[in-house]
C-alpha cells in the first residue's frame, strides 16, 4: 500500500508541472500588456506596464517567460485582483474557506444519501424504494439548480423566515469582525465552536441549510444512479451468488461482498463531485448571496480580471490533481488488486 502511494506521489509534480504549462500556454493568446497584470502586486504599478514587461521578460521567448511566471507562482505571488481590490492570493484565502465549508457539508450529505439510496434501490429492485429513488433522481437531475434554489428560498425564507441567505446574520457578522472573534480555519462553524460561541455556530448552520439542500438534491441524483447500476451489476456476479448459496445473511452479502466492489465507479464520481464543489458552485452561491470563490471567479471573468481568473484556474487545477490522487488511494483501499498494478 505504501509503495502504491509513493508511486502516485512521485507522479504528482510532473502532473502539476504539465497543468501549469497548459495554463501558461493559454495565457500566450494575450498581449504582453495584458499578461503584465499577472506581475502587479499593487494598483500603483499599473502606470509602469512597460517597465514590468521588460523586468519579467514578456517580450522574450516563451520558455523564459514561463520560468519567470512559474517562480512567481511558487512564491505565492499571483498578482493583483481588481475585482477583489486585493492581491489574488489574499482573495483566494478570503473566499475559499466559505466554499470549502459549503462543499464539506454538502458532500457529506450527497455521499451518505447517494450510497445508501443507490444500494437500497439496487437491493430492492422494482420495489417501492427503487421507484421512489428513480423518481427522485430524474427530478433532481432535470430540475435546474436555480429553480430549486429559488423555491427553497421562497418557502423557507420568504414564507417561514427560517433559513436566511448569506453566510451570517448582521449581528453575528459584526461580532466576527469586532476583533473579539479569532479566526482559526476560516470555516465559520468550526471557528465558532473553537471560540466557544454557540450562537454564531447555529447562525452559520442556519445560513448553510438551504445551499446544502440545493446542492444535495441536485447532485445526489447522479450518485444514486451510478451506485444503483454498479450495485445491480455486482449483485449478478458469481461470487455474490456463491455467498448467497452458502447461506450468508443478506446484510453481510450486500455490505461486505457486493457494495465494497461496487464502490469503484462511485469513488471516481464522488471525487469529481467534490472537486466541482470546491471550485465553487456559482449558481448556488449567487442565488443565496453566499461569498464563495465561485461567485468571485465569475465576477472576475466578467470584468476580464486576468490575474484573478488565472489564480482561480490554478486553484481548480491543483484541486483536480489532488482529487485524482485521493481517488487512486481510495481505489487501492477498496480493491487491493489495484495496488499491484
Amino acid at each position: 500500500m505504501i509503495a502504491f502511494i509513493v508511486r502516485r506521489l512521485l507522479l504528482l509534480p510532473l502532473v502539476a508541472l504539465g497543468v501549469t504549462a497548459l495554463i501558461f500556454a493559454l495565457l500566450q493568446f494575450l498581449t504582453p500588456a495584458m499578461r503584465a497584470s499577472l506581475y502587479i502586486t499593487d494598483p500603483k504599478q499599473l502606470n509602469a506596464l512597460p517597465d514590468i514587461i521588460r523586468k519579467y521578460h514578456l517580450d522574450q521567448p516563451v520558455y523564459v517567460q514561463y520560468g519567470d511566471w512559474l517562480r512567481q507562482v511558487l512564491h505565492g505571488d499571483l498578482g493583483w485582483s481588481e475585482t477583489a481590490r486585493e492581491p489574488v492570493a489574499d482573495a483566494i484565502r478570503g473566499f475559499f474557506p466559505a466554499t470549502l465549508e459549503l462543499a464539506m457539508y454538502a458532500f457529506l450529505c450527497i455521499l451518505a444519501l447517494g450510497i445508501w439510496l443507490g444500494t437500497a434501490s439496487a437491493v430492492n429492485k422494482d420495489k417501492l424504494i427503487d421507484h421512489l429513488s428513480r423518481v427522485t433522481s430524474i427530478s433532481g437531475a432535470s430540475l435546474p439548480t436555480f429553480v430549486w434554489a429559488l423555491l427553497l428560498l421562497m418557502v423557507f425564507y420568504g414564507h417561514f423566515g427560517w433559513f436566511p441567505p448569506g453566510r451570517l446574520s448582521l449581528d453575528a457578522d459584526l461580532y466576527v469582525r469586532s476583533g473579539k472573534f479569532h479566526v482559526y480555519t476560516g470555516l465559520m462553524t468550526v471557528d465558532a465552536l473553537l471560540n466557544g460561541q454557540g450562537w454564531i455556530f447555529w447562525d452559520a448552520v442556519r445560513h448553510l441549510v438551504l445551499p446544502v439542500a440545493t446542492l444535495t438534491y441536485y447532485l445526489v441524483a447522479v450518485l444514486v444512479r451510478i451506485t444503483r447500476s454498479s450495485m445491480l451489476e455486482t449483485l449478478r456476479a458469481d461470487y455474490v451468488r456463491t455467498a448467497q448459496a452458502k447461506g450468508l445473511p443478506r446484510r453481510i452479502v450486500v455490505d461486505r461482498h457486493a457494495r465494497r466492489n461496487a464502490l469503484i465507479p462511485v469513488i471516481t464520481l464522488a471525487s469529481l463531485l467534490f472537486i466541482g464543489l470546491l471550485s465553487g458552485v456559482v449558481i448556488t452561491e449567487s442565488v443565496f448571496n453566499y461569498p464563495g470563490i465561485g461567485r468571485w471567479g465569475v465576477g472576475a471573468s466578467q470584468q476580464l480580471d486576468i490575474p484573478a481568473v488565472t489564480g482561480f484556474a490554478l486553484i481548480f487545477a491543483g484541486l483536480l490533481v489532488l482529487g485524482n490522487l485521493c481517488a487512486d488511494v481510495l481505489y487501492a483501499v477498496v480493491d487491493p488488486r489495484i495496488r499491484l498494478q
